[in-house]
């Protein structure tokens, strides 16, 4: 059980960040993370063309199909024996009608016993974890434009950085202290950095947009996201991680199929043993023998790796809450130095663009701790898929 609690402070940073920017281009409302799901799942003509998918299966009246089955191999035997009665048999017409009449007997027979049913319904379960898997992909979409906008907040705060060094380089470049080499690598910098803002921001606009056609955005919107929510202290307190990890289990798809792939092996190893009495001198049974247990091995070992890897999304929900801490304290180190810097100014004992520097110091810290929330939400949203839904991101 996580007992460690977000402090009053990280939990107030939270809910103040983590704006993300253009708007929908077609002048639609913000976008919030707590509907997000909800908007994906009305939008998304991928997630609809599923549902649709969905809606045809479970439409299938298996009463009136078994029905229809039965009057086709009603069919099939009466013409057949017509056939057999004609003068002048057609010995191919008759093998192909028999084949014919076999596999919709095998059919007719599958419904009989609830196969197809069951192979209808793996379907569905299939498919509805493909839905999940769309809505979560928004949902990591939405988080990692946050991220991105903190990205491009620390390289515009670099750029303004160089933008003063260029300044700077200006000026002794005309008083003679430096070569016109080394203020042109300063301007180098300063234009290799304003592209890799523009690059990103591209970059940006194609995920929103993206993310825009998911929720359901006109053709080339993109999307304005309101702040992401806060982790609150019940929700990490609730974490318990062998009851999460049995439920999350039962919930996957991955490991259901990984069993019916198991099971189907099985059964065909007990339909060698009776074939072949279960003796070993006959290389069949042995053969199916060992496909069996390395159908065995396999689920296991499919076990083993989701057992791994919702152990690794759980110790991570761990490391970004302790590293909010360290955050959080550089955080109230960078203001101090601030403070220290405010003062020493006052004094004329540093520069305007020394005081700036320890701004921006203040700037970073504080965009490494939004980022070390989203991280901690992101992770913690992550955590909370594997378990409701069985998925692994």
């Amino acid at each position: 059980m996580l007992k460690k609690l977000f402090s009053a402070a990280t939990a107030a940073a939270l809910s103040a960040a983590l704006l993300c920017s253009p708007a929908f281009a077609d002048g639609g409302e913000p976008l919030g993370f707590d509907g997000l799901a909800d908007t994906i799942r009305e939008n998304s003509l991928s997630y609809l063309a599923i549902e649709e998918n969905i809606a045809a299966i479970e439409a299938i009246d298996y009463e009136v199909m078994a029905e229809d089955m039965l009057d086709g191999l009603n069919e099939m035997s009466e013409m057949k024996w017509l056939l057999i009665q004609m003068p002048v048999k057609d010995s191919y017409a008759v093998s192909s009608l028999d084949q014919s009449y076999d596999a919709l007997k095998e059919a007719y027979d599958d419904l009989k016993e609830g196969k197809l049913q069951q192979t209808d319904a793996d379907l569905v379960r299939q498919l509805r974890s493909a839905q999940n898997q769309l809505v979560m992909a928004g949902e990591s979409m939405y988080i990692a434009l946050g991220d991105l906008s903190l990205t491009e907040s620390g390289l515009e705060r670099n750029l303004a950085q160089l933008d003063r060094s260029v300044e700077e380089m200006n000026l002794r470049y005309e008083l003679g202290q430096i070569s016109e080499l080394t203020l042109r690598q300063v301007e180098v910098q300063r234009s290799t950095l304003d592209s890799n803002i523009k690059t990103l921001q591209m970059s940006m606009s194609t995920m929103s947009a993206s993310l825009g056609a998911m929720t359901g955005a006109e053709s080339g919107g993109t999307a304005e996201l309101m702040a992401l929510p806060t982790v609150t202290d019940e929700q990490l307190a609730e974490m318990d991680y062998e009851k999460d990890l049995e439920t999350a289990k039962a919930a996957s798809y991955e490991l259901y199929d990984a069993k019916k792939t198991l099971d189907d092996a099985e059964e065909t190893y007990k339909d060698a043993g009776k074939e072949y009495h279960y003796n070993t001198s006959k290389y069949e049974f042995v053969a199916a023998q060992h496909t069996w247990e390395a159908a065995q091995r396999t689920y296991e070992s499919q076990v083993q790796s989701f057992e791994l890897s919702f152990r690794a999304l759980y110790l991570q929900v761990l490391d970004y809450r302790q590293i909010i801490d360290a955050q959080q304290a550089a955080l109230e180190l960078a203001k101090a130095n601030r403070a220290a810097a405010a003062l020493q100014f006052e004094l004329g004992k540093i520069s305007q663009n020394e005081l700036l520097d320890a701004e921006d110091a203040v700037a970073a810290a504080e965009d490494s701790l939004t980022g070390a929330q989203i991280d901690l939400f992101s992770a913690w949203n992550n955590y909370r898929w594997a378990v409701d839904s069985g998925i692994l991101n």
